[in-house]
């Protein structure tokens, strides 16, 4: 592998002591390994830790300028290939989704173009607190890409998630990212967007119209296109599910909100995939009061909802589209019928009156249509694997040709 220029910044928690062993893989690893603190992360390790582990120069202070040449901020801001920040604290989370920059790192992540990892690790509640998950939110939305923080015993002596994730899988992400073979990577260079779970149609304060997807497959297709090179972007209806590893992802409510979330986006794709189970009908009117029982039936008067599939068809200019269909009957039939009236390059139909591929389960059973007759049928597989020989599919067909 061409050595890869990365920067490690190192932010105030017990955590840090990892940090230094992840520096050491990746020099190991022939990565070429600069390394900044903040004030905080020096009162738990010294920065001639991170000297030796790297053999080169550790930046702790913005007006140090080591080379008078050079701004160091911009100079290093500029020299890597990628950044990440081991262990990432709510505070410089806050920083950063808020643009300040009052210290070496923060300065120089505000500074650079390169891609940002963001490995969090902190106490359970502040990585559950509001603020926490707003700034996160954001920073996802500005295109950081986050490494999930595992569950287990914390430094704190609470248990739950916000320990900081292995420097073992630290490294494996940044590998991820700097896979050398493109025959691994055929989506390099290509902008993908994810559309995944239901969406919520809100009647009163506290009901709602919404179906059973639980999200599964959209999240497997987005794992698949980050694996596969791409730089993706995961619109999510409301699901229990944790976000890939370097995926962009912004959550969404209603039809309307991922409407809104797929357009603005869609100019800018290469790849849409459409698997969101995404409702066809909202309710005309939502009461702002709880609609009390009362005697007899109820009727609730529905108005469809924007057909997102439809309107992108209508809108491409190159783009390829991949649209989901799940059907109880006539699977193939309905696919096909969707594939022309949506004017979509692929759908993938599933049954899912079928055991092994219904909403919720790990597997799925699907067919992969596409226009001029092609047809191609998989067997009940883990939706990760699936998705990866989904868009290897399509790849070879459009564009390996």
């Amino acid at each position: 592998m061409e050595k890869k220029k990365i920067v490690v910044a190192v932010t105030g928690g017990i955590a840090v002591y990892k940090a230094v062993t992840l520096v050491s893989r990746l020099v190991q690893d022939q990565y070429d390994v600069r390394v900044i603190m903040t004030p905080s992360a020096t009162k738990f390790v010294t920065p001639l830790t991170f000297q030796v582990m790297s053999k080169n120069d550790v930046y702790t202070d913005t007006f140090d300028e080591k080379v008078s040449s050079e701004i160091a901020h911009i100079a290093l801001s500029d020299w890597a290939d990628a950044f990440v920040i081991v262990p990432a604290t709510a505070n410089v989370i806050g920083k950063l989704a808020n643009g300040i920059a009052d210290e070496m790192v923060t300065t120089t992540l505000l500074a650079t173009q390169a891609p940002v990892f963001i490995a969090p690790a902190m106490n359970v509640d502040m990585y559950a607190n509001r603020a926490v998950v707003r700034n996160m939110e954001r920073l996802r939305e500005d295109g950081y890409r986050f490494i999930e923080p595992d569950d287990g015993y914390l430094a704190c002596g609470y248990v739950g998630k916000g320990r900081l994730a292995e420097p073992e899988h630290i490294k494996e992400v940044l590998d991820a990212h700097f896979e050398p073979s493109d025959a691994d990577v055929p989506l390099r260079g290509k902008r993908v967007v994810v559309t995944a779970g239901p969406t919520l149609e809100r009647i009163d304060p506290v009901r709602y119209v919404s179906n059973f997807s639980s999200g599964k497959m959209g999240f497997a297709m987005a794992t698949a296109a980050r694996d596969l090179g791409a730089d993706v972007t995961l619109i999510a209806g409301p699901v229990s599910l944790e976000t890939p590893d370097g995926v962009t992802r912004i959550d969404v409510e209603s039809a309307a909100d991922m409407f809104e979330a797929v357009i603005s986006r869609f100019d800018e794709a290469d790849l849409v995939v459409k698997s969101a189970a995404v409702a066809d009908y909202r309710p005309a009117v939502v009461a702002d009061q709880k609609m009390k029982k009362q005697e007899g039936d109820a009727s609730i008067p529905l108005e469809r909802t924007t057909d997102i599939l439809k309107t992108l068809g209508e809108r491409k200019k190159g783009q390829l589209l991949v649209g989901f269909a799940a059907e109880t009957n006539d699977a193939i039939a309905y696919g096909r019928g969707k594939l022309e009236k949506k004017n979509a390059d692929y759908i993938i139909v599933n049954d899912v009156t079928n055991p092994e591929g219904g909403f919720g389960s790990d597997t799925n059973v699907v067919t992969l249509l596409g226009k001029e007759g092609f047809e191609h049928d998989y067997p009940a597989t883990e939706k990760e694997q699936l998705a990866r020989l989904i868009l290897r599919e399509i790849v070879a067909r459009e564009w390996s040709m």
